[in-house]
């Protein structure tokens, strides 16, 4: 399936604001802080091996117009407050002209905030983020949103013929907003809500609300949580259910899915996707990310590698560009290999992409 991004002329203000025409000379930095052992660390570490695996890549080939790119990664464990703080010191202290956001729009909205940030020209690229207003409109989003995910995947039982649908879900702001997106697009669709499963108490009660859930006549159960929490219900629910579906979105890691809940556990699992199949050579880019994933690292591929390697192939591009004339002008599309940015964003999300993807118990995915 043709993997194509649509970029507002935004994308290349991540060039413009950084540094003046690029020469030969110093290190091009740039920094991240991102979840690399929190709650969200396996996406984390998956993301940030992606994005160093292409930068590694071009170094490899002599840099961006003679300058190496050195890549800079913080661990902010997840938390905002952290993020924040380690942004202070990769632009003060690094000397990071780029910044690439952590996972979620917490961290984002940290970032933005940050003081350090504030008194540079940067725009935020930020790729794990779901798309918000923001007042000073310097940051910029990748992945299609949340609700568009969830969209996709309720679309696609409804046309299955699935009509009752369990939610199983972790406390927290952002979850709370996402299952009540999920209820009015339940009601659009006519679907039902047979019954729902807070993951977030004890290991106790979270056993009692999954076997009950189980026992609530749903065809279909969406989990709203992160990689973790998704993993230990569906470790859980399977003992109860070996076969009604269980789907999710694009940010649960699937490796760690299967590690944690077993390769048994999986079958009958989906999940939304952002990327392409990262296991299968069908366009430049993924035949690229397959070789050098294979040459620079010994960490198995994964869609969030693909992705990763992707956003830093698109910065890398941007900075390699010239910046003059960005603003409001024509913008000549850039091709990654099989995906294409052009100009004309929409709803502030540099990809529209979303494709469905089925777990197979062998660990690979089935698209």
């Amino acid at each position: 399936m043709k993997f194509r991004a649509i970029v507002s002329w935004s994308l290349f203000a991540l060039a413009a604001a950084g540094a003046p025409a690029l020469a030969a000379g110093p290190a091009i930095v740039i920094g991240q802080a991102i979840d690399l052992s929190g709650s969200n660390g396996s996406i984390g570490r998956d993301y940030v091996a992606g994005i160093t695996t292409y930068f590694d890549s071009v170094n490899a080939k002599g840099g961006i117009k003679g300058r190496k790119i050195q890549y800079i990664v913080r661990d902010d464990r997840g938390e905002p407050a952290e993020t924040a703080r380690l942004v202070g010191e990769l632009i003060r202290q690094d000397r990071a002209v780029h910044l690439l956001g952590g996972i979620g729009a917490e961290s984002t909205e940290a970032v933005l905030a940050a003081p350090a940030f504030a008194q540079t020209r940067q725009v935020l690229f930020a790729p794990l983020a779901d798309s918000f207003a923001s007042p000073g409109g310097r940051v910029l989003f990748w992945r299609p949103g949340i609700e568009q995910e969830l969209r996709f995947l309720l679309g696609y039982f409804e046309k299955l013929g699935i009509k009752t649908v369990g939610v199983a879900y972790q406390q927290s702001a952002q979850n709370s907003k996402t299952y009540r997106f999920v209820l009015t697009e339940m009601a659009r669709r006519k679907m039902r809500l047979a019954g729902s499963a807070n993951m977030s108490g004890s290991d106790a009660e979270n056993a009692r609300r999954v076997a009950a859930l189980s026992k609530s006549g749903a065809k279909m159960v969406l989990t709203i949580a992160d990689t973790t929490a998704s993993s230990v219900f569906l470790k859980t629910f399977r003992k109860h259910d070996s076969t009604t579906f269980v789907a999710g979105t694009s940010l649960i890691n699937l490796q760690t899915l299967s590690q944690i809940a077993g390769s048994k556990a999986t079958a009958w699992t989906v999940f939304s996707q952002v990327v392409p199949n990262p296991e299968v050579a069908a366009s430049p880019l993924q035949s690229e990310h397959i070789a050098m994933m294979r040459k620079f690292r010994d960490e198995p591929m994964s869609s969030m590698t693909l992705e990763g390697f992707a956003v830093a192939k698109t910065l890398a591009r941007a900075i390699e560009r010239d910046p003059v004339g960005y603003a409001g002008g024509p913008v000549k599309a850039i091709d990654l290999g099989g995906m294409s940015i052009v100009a004309g964003g929409q709803g502030g999300n540099l990809s529209q992409f979303v494709d469905i993807a089925m777990l197979k118990q062998s660990g690979g995915l089935m698209y």
